[in-house]
C-alpha cells in the first residue's frame, strides 16, 4: 500500500529506486546464530512443532508463527536494509529508505514480536565497516529491545528508544537500562505512559536527540519509524498525529547526517501507509507541497471516509503530563547523557572495500549453491590472486619482459587440498586479513 501510494504521488521519479540482493543465510549469520538461520531456512507450518520442540526454542510464544515463504520474507526484508546501508557507505545516497525493514525485536537465536531476522542490526553492522559511530533511534510504540541487546556492550552504537513502558510488550526499556561495560551509557531509553501527544513528544525528542548529536557525534543515523505509535493504532497506546510522527524525519534530515529510514510496527494499515508516504515526502523535502487529498490509486477505498493524507489524534487523555512525569523523564535522560565522554574514538584501521558476502560471491550465482566448501574457497582464492596479480602487473611496467608475472590456472589449484593453502599461499591469507578484516580459517 505504501509503495503504491508513493508511486501515485510521483515520488519514485524523484528517487533512485534499486532492487538490492536478498540477504543470504551467510549474511544473516553476521548477527544470528547458524543454528537459528538454518532453522528459518527449513521450517514450514507442518514441521514447526517438531523443529521447535513444541514451542520451546526459536519460535516461542504465539506471536511468531511459521508461515509459507518465511525465509523468503526474511531475506527480502534484511536484504533491503543491508542494501540501504551499502548505499550510504559508498556515498550513493544521503538518505536511504526500506519500509519493509525495521524488525527490531528479533534476537540472536530466536524470533520475537513478529520479528524473525533483525535487519536493523545487520544494517548497522554494515555501516560500522565505514563509519566509526552509528546512532539508532526507535520511535515505535514498543521498545527496540533486540537492537539494544545486540549493541548493549559497545560504545560504537548508541541506541535511543522512545516507547510505551509498563504492562506492555516487551516489558523492557526502563530509564535505568543504560548498557553494560564499555557500552554503559550508550543505551538511552525514554519510557512514556499512555496517550502521548505531539505537544508532549516533540520537545523531549528534540532536546534528547540534539544533545546526542552534539555530544556523541554520530557518523550515520538509523531511524526506525514504527507506525504503531500513531493515534488510533490497534495495538498502540499513543496519540501522535502523522505530522508529529514525521517531525522526527524532518528534524534528522536537517542535521545533514547520512540517514536510513526503516519501517517497523503498525497495525492500522491505512494509517501506516499514510505515515510512511508522508515521511518519504519529508525525506525528499517536498512535504509542504504534497496534496493532502489522496489521489486515486489501487487501494483508494481503504482510506475512507476522509480520503486524506492525515492521521488525526483522538481525545485520548495524556497520562505523561500528570505530576510532572514528562519533565522528570526528560531531565533524567539529559543528566545521564552528560556522563558520557565526548565522541568516543575508534582505532584507525583499513576499511574493507567490500562486504564479506560480496567477496565470497554468495547470492550472486545460483551455481555456487551446490559447490562444496573446498571448491568455494579455491574459487575465492583464485579470484583474489588474479586481482592481486593485476596490481602487481601495473607495477612491473619498464621491467625486463622475462620477469613478467603469470596467472595460475584452475588445475594448479586443484592439485593440492585447500588445507595446504596456509603454507603455500600465505600471501593470500594476508590479503584476506587486510581486505576483509577477519581471519579466514583454512
Amino acid at each position: 500500500m505504501t509503495h503504491d501510494l508513493v508511486s501515485t504521488y510521483g515520488m519514485l521519479d524523484k528517487m533512485n529506486v534499486i532492487r538490492p540482493e536478498r540477504c543470504t543465510p551467510e549474511g544473516m549469520t553476521a548477527f544470528h546464530t547458524d543454528e537459528y538461520v538454518d532453522f528459518l531456512h527449513k521450517v514450514t507450518p507442518e514441521t514447526v512443532h517438531e523443529l521447535t520442540f513444541y514451542g520451546r526454542r526459536f519460535l516461542t510464544g504465539d506471536d511468531n508463527p511459521a508461515f509459507d515463504g518465511l525465509f523468503e520474507f526474511c531475506s527480502i526484508s534484511a536484504g533491503g536494509s543491508v542494501g540501504a546501508a551499502q548505499e550510504i557507505n559508498d556515498g550513493s545516497a544521503d538518505i536511504a529508505i526500506n519500509w519493509a525493514g525495521g524488525l527490531h525485536h528479533a534476537k540472536k537465536r530466536e524470533a520475537s514480536g513478529f520479528c524473525y531476522i533483525n535487519d536493523i542490526v545487520l544494517a548497522i553492522l554494515e555501516l560500522l565497516r565505514v563509519f566509526p559511530r552509528v546512532l539508532y533511534i526507535d520511535i515505535d510504540c514498543h521498545h527496540g529491545d533486540g537492537v539494544e541487546e545486540a549493541f548493549y556492550t559497545t560504545d560504537r552504537v548508541l541506541t535511543c528508544s522512545f516507547h510505551k513502558f509498563g504492562d506492555y510488550f516487551p516489558g523492557t526499556g526502563a530509564l535505568d537500562d543504560r548498557g553494560k561495560g564499555k557500552g554503559y551509557g550508550y543505551a538511552v531509553n525514554v519510557p512514556f505512559k499512555d496517550g502521548l501527544t505531539d505537544q508532549a513528544f516533540e520537545p523531549i525528542f528534540v532536546s534528547v536527540i540534539d544533545r546526542i548529536l552534539e555530544w556523541y557525534r554520530p557518523s550515520a543515523v538509523v531511524l526506525q519509524c514504527g507506525a504503531d505509535s500513531l493515534a488510533g493504532d490497534k495495538l498502540g497506546r499513543f496519540n501522535i498525529s502523522m505530522d508529529g510522527h514525521a517531525m522526527c524525519v524532518r528534524h534528522l534530515r536537517k542535521s545533514g547526517i547520512p540517514l536510513i529510514l526503516l519501517g517497523g510496527g503498525g497495525y492500522t494499515m491505512k494509517n501506516v501507509a499514510r505515515a510512511w508516504t508522508y515521511e518519504t515526502a519529508c525525506a525528499l523535502g517536498i512535504e509542504d507541497t504534497i496534496d493532502r487529498n489522496l489521489p486515486w490509486h489501487d487501494y483508494f477505498e481503504w482510506f475512507g471516509p476522509r480520503y486524506r493524507l492525515e492521521v488525526v489524534p483522538s481525545n485520548m487523555e495524556d497520562q505523561n503530563i500528570k505530576d510532572g512525569y514528562l519533565d522528570k523523564i526528560q531531565q533524567a535522560v539529559l543528566d545521564n547523557l552528560r556522563d558520557l565522554p565526548f565522541a568516543p574514538s575508534v582505532a584507525i584501521q583499513p576499511v574493507p572495500r567490500l562486504g564479506i558476502s560480496s567477496i565470497l560471491n554468495h547470492g550472486g550465482n545460483e551455481d555456487d549453491d551446490d559447490m562444496s566448501l573446498d571448491k568455494k574457497l579455491k574459487k575465492i582464492i583464485r579470484r583474489i590472486n588474479d586481482e592481486r596479480m593485476e596490481y602487481e602487473y601495473e607495477d612491473t611496467e619498464g621491467l625486463d619482459p622475462d620477469d613478467n608475472v603469470t596467472h595460475g590456472s584452475d588445475e594448479d589449484y586443484d592439485e593440492f587440498p585447500v588445507s595446504d593453502v596456509r603454507s603455500r599461499h600465505n600471501n593470500h591469507r594476508r590479503f584476506f586479513r587486510s581486505s576483509l578484516n577477519f581471519d579466514l580459517k583454512l
